[in-house]
């Protein structure tokens, strides 16, 4: 069993960045990082809101963080006694991932006598603009106590500030911040009210990032004074069309009226809820279910359920990082988490790409192109954050030219197998033909960009996509990435499929689809790109070589290259990188082809690439060691899996994942290696597949594995699926 608690004794400054990844609560509609009440944007706070982005002079646009709400300090005999300020007796800090509780329990002692607070908050799952907070104060002497508390408008950026206005007030008992921001004048609007019954004196005071109340009393001797505060978030962005801060007015004050148990009990009993579908249950292994469903807490945390189009970004709500982009990680990392567990989560996030299409052709045309060429860095509009100058040289302080936004072509194709992906398991074909839903025209216009990327040689019956980066971003402008290419493949097939399908719809929809699309020319000339299209084959040693002149390069292993380095944080890529004129690699590139696609080969061809591609890839990418874990399943050798799958679920349970890119910092969470460890259980040992409609299993346990556990829907039905050695039994739910 396990215990669903993670919790950190003592405090070590140097592990604050980290533990606000580690201890991080959210409900998709914001992330509220695990710091302390008392810290402030030095110690990275961040109320990080999803879908809202703001850009501030030539700096990188970036999602916006909320003035926190949260902020509690308190002073003690006149003294101001904060963690950061004085070392306290005793300190621990938890995490409950099974309600999403995170608390804080800090011992001092005073000239006087000991101080004990303690706190505990959540991020509602019920309602997805509200924050509540207990907070309560213990002295076994009588202490003179001012509690400071309010909200605290001074917020982290990157690349900020973001708020060219802030205005404080205080109305009633409530206080309120609203910030409007630099680029569209959007608005945030946040609320805080507070209910204690031991107040001698409360004063308030207003400055100009700030609005605080002060509440001073004198303690009893072992009596416990708790403070409970209630904040709620809007943004003018919001589906509600949220114009003033009346909607957060009425949300605390509701929600205070109903009281803290009332709303702490309506939160749990929502994540209950997803519990009972999604939890993960392995006998025999306790370390690997807890790391695994601490992954899921992450995901959950981060589901946009509060919106009917939108995605996640790649560092999830942790923060700035990342520009806080959707990447391909979603469709290829995170989806098949959603799309068995909370279908409609899924859709969600596929209806942000198809909605996003009129930013994917116009990047398509700006490079001369027809079609969809997704966003590399994907924010609002589909408009593509990513600079043509990504990463900083760590030698000369200047922007490196990289080619991630010009080159990776291979985005548009995550997009069309996450879409089919969701049709074939949930049978739900409404994304290609809904009203508002144009599933049909993004895969049709994502085939359509590929065959305008298509070259071929005068003398050859192949045709070839050059200058390109794969996966491995180490390796820029190559030649007939085999990943790019066989993703290329996939979408032709799967446009060649949509028009098929054009004639079993309704005659007004079919006949509008053949008014704006040539669709027979087009099925032909998509049928011949298919046929045609240069796929990398295997050698006599079995390895398919990753792009042309791949095996030209110095065969070297990522230990010799780090002994080459001249700086900890140097980028390994790009024109002077370590790795770009060897065959290390960044991340699972042919790997990731073979466990999209494993019937492509057998399975001494896919080991074959197993075998090579891994000593010589750096996995500089927490979306790595999962592709390698998943192969290694699928070639029959679970326990060589196991340290893989281990890798990814640990990821932010105990750190260690690469923190800078060059001089950039990219730290965060990781839900893509969270997903792609969900990925691992199921698919890789639990063996999970369909085929004709029908779900398949095919265990593939490691040895300290007695059963596997887990649930499922499939076709608008959920499944239990137990497993046991080589024996799975289906069980329909309900």
């Amino acid at each position: 069993m396990i215990s669903w608690k993670i919790e950190e004794v003592g405090f070590d400054s140097r592990n604050i960045a980290s533990n606000g990844n580690k201890f991080l609560t959210g409900n998709g509609y914001m992330g509220v990082r695990g710091t302390l009440e008392e810290f402030t944007k030095e110690n990275l706070v961040a109320v990080n809101l999803a879908g809202i982005y703001d850009r501030v002079g030539q700096g990188w646009r970036e999602p916006l963080n909320a003035p926190n709400g949260l902020f509690t300090t308190l002073r003690i005999d006149e003294e101001e006694f904060s963690i950061l300020k004085i070392q306290p007796y005793f300190h621990r800090c938890s995490l409950d991932y099974r309600k999403a509780l995170f608390s804080r329990n800090t011992v001092w002692k005073t000239k006087r006598g000991q101080v004990e607070i303690e706190s505990e908050r959540f991020v509602s799952l019920d309602e997805p603009h509200l924050i509540v907070m207990k907070y309560s104060i213990t002295a076994n002497f009588h202490a003179d106590i001012e509690l400071i508390t309010g909200i605290d408008g001074d917020v982290w950026d990157i690349h900020g500030p973001h708020y060219d206005y802030l205005s404080l007030s205080i109305k009633n008992n409530d206080l309120i911040a609203v910030g409007t921001t630099h680029e569209n004048k959007d608005k945030v609007y946040v609320v805080e009210t507070c209910k204690c019954d031991f107040v001698n004196e409360t004063n308030y005071s207003v400055d100009d990032k700030r609005v605080l109340r002060h509440v001073s009393f004198i303690t009893d001797p072992g009596t416990k004074y708790t403070l409970t505060k209630w904040i709620s978030v809007f943004t003018s962005r919001d589906d509600t069309g949220c114009r003033d801060e009346s909607e957060a007015v009425r949300l605390v004050e509701d929600c205070s009226m109903k009281g803290y148990d009332h709303c702490r009990n309506a939160h749990i009993k929502k994540w209950e809820e997803k519990w009972s579908v999604s939890e993960v249950i392995i006998e025999g292994d306790d370390a690997a279910m807890e790391a695994l469903n601490y992954s899921l807490y992450h995901l959950h945390s981060i589901a946009p359920r509060h919106a009917r189009s939108m995605s996640i970004a790649a560092r999830g709500l942790s923060g700035q990082t990342y520009k806080g982009a959707v990447f391909w990680d979603t469709e290829m990392f995170m989806l098949d988490f959603f799309i068995f567990t909370e279908p409609e989560v899924a859709k969600t996030l596929l209806r942000y790409r198809i909605d996003t299409l009129g930013g994917a052709m116009a990047k398509a045309k700006h490079y001369g192109y027809d079609g969809a060429f997704y966003a590399w860095e994907s924010q609002e509009g589909g408009y593509d954050a990513c600079s043509d100058y990504n990463v900083t040289d760590v030698f000369t302080g200047r922007p490196m030219r990289t080619y991630f936004k010009d080159k990776q072509v291979h985005i548009s194709s995550a997009i069309v197998y996450g879409i089919m992906k969701y049709i074939d398991i949930t049978g739900d074909e409404s994304l290609l033909w809904e009203n508002g839903a144009q599933g049909w025209k993004t895969i049709i216009e994502c085939a359509r960009f590929y065959y305008s990327l298509l070259l071929k040689k005068l003398d050859s019956d192949y045709y070839e996509i050059h200058d390109v980066v794969g996966p491995d971003e180490y390796h820029e402008r190559v030649n007939n990435n085999g990943y790019t290419n066989r993703m290329a493949k996939y979408t032709f097939d799967t446009a060649i499929r949509v028009i098929d399908l054009i004639d079993r719809i309704q005659d007004d929809l079919a006949q509008k689809i053949r008014s704006e699309y040539p669709v027979e020319q087009l099925r032909e000339k998509f049928s011949d790109a298919s046929a045609h299209i240069f796929i990398p084959r295997p050698g006599k040693d079995g390895v398919i070589q990753q792009f042309d002149g791949y095996y030209d390069l110095e065969d070297a292993t990522p230990s010799i290259l780090k002994g080459r380095l001249l700086h900890e944080k140097e980028y390994w890529g790009g024109a002077y990188g370590v790795a770009s004129n060897t065959r290390v690699i960044k991340q699972a590139d042919v790997v990731t082809w073979l466990a999209m696609f494993p019937k492509d080969f057998p399975v001494e061809t896919m080991l074959a690439n197993w075998n090579y591609y891994e000593p010589r890839t750096e996995h500089g990418s927490s979306l790595s060691a999962c592709m390698y874990a998943l192969l290694a399943c699928r070639c029959g050798y679970p326990d060589l899996a196991y340290p893989f799958f281990l890798k990814s679920a640990t990821v932010d349970l105990i750190g260690g994942g690469k923190q800078w890119a060059g001089l950039v910092y990219i730290g965060g969470t990781h839900p893509a290696a969270q997903g792609g460890a969900y990925m691992t259980a199921v698919r890789g040992f639990g063996g999970l597949d369909f085929e004709d409609g029908k779900i398949k299993i095919k265990p593939r346990l490691p040895k300290s594995w007695r059963s596997l556990r887990f649930k499922i829907w499939h076709r608008g039905r959920l499944y239990l699926i137990e497993e046991t050695g080589e024996s799975a039994k289906i069980t329909p739910v309900g």
